[in-house]
């Protein structure tokens, strides 16, 4: 056998191991959010979100079906995070007060993925910095890695750093509708006026 076919079967070992779940998050992380759009308007959208049961920060158990009848924008990140995540709740912050009375449609959702430090107190006092309608979810291991598995959200923890670990996570809100069902992305680092726009128009063309 050539040094050119063995490598050849190497890289085709490589690919087969690639987790498929993996992928997928990696095509939502890095393609434009333009790119991922209503499921009944796009071929080829994927199919994220799902059934997840969640402890909120009052230690009520919660899970998808409580948001029911409303849009619902998840997002996955921790307390700790130096940027995206006070960005992009900052920019929900201000999504939710230019929308006005059309913000009583929609629930902002942070769950967080470093449930080890992220404790019910640790997320209230976190989330006390920005729009209060924005609610904060835990759980064990288990749940959180069902709903990133559901939401294809992509998460790592770099614990060999020490306790003040940092974890590498998406920064998307993922929209929902009132049925449940994936509508569309919106980038954290995108602007609260925009966001509000984005929000709006999106709630406009898919009435439920």
């Amino acid at each position: 056998m050539t040094r050119r076919i063995k490598w050849i079967f190497v890289l085709f070992a490589v690919f087969a191991a690639f987790d498929v779940g993996a992928l997928a998050t990696l095509m939502i992380v890095n393609r434009s959010p333009a790119a991922i759009s209503w499921k009944g308007g796009s071929v080829g959208t994927p199919d994220i979100g799902g059934p997840f049961t969640l402890t909120a920060t009052d230690g009520k158990t919660v899970t998808d079906q409580n948001y029911r009848g409303k849009w619902v924008a998840v997002f996955f990140g921790y307390t700790s995070c130096p940027d995206a995540c006070p960005t992009a709740l900052s920019n929900m912050s201000v999504a939710l007060e230019k929308l006005g009375k059309e913000a009583a449609k929609i629930q902002p959702l942070f769950i967080t993925v470093d449930p080890d430090r992220d404790t019910s107190q640790m997320l209230s006092a976190f989330l006390e910095s920005f729009d209060h309608r924005i609610a904060g979810l835990s759980g064990t291991r288990a749940q959180i890695d069902a709903a990133t598995k559901a939401y294809r959200a992509f998460y790592q923890l770099h614990k060999e750093q020490g306790d003040n670990y940092v974890v590498d996570h998406s920064a998307y809100f993922y929209l929902m509708d009132p049925d449940g069902r994936f509508a569309d992305v919106v980038e954290g680092t995108t602007s609260g006026d925009q966001m509000a726009d984005k929000i709006g128009k999106l709630m406009a063309d898919h009435p439920t």
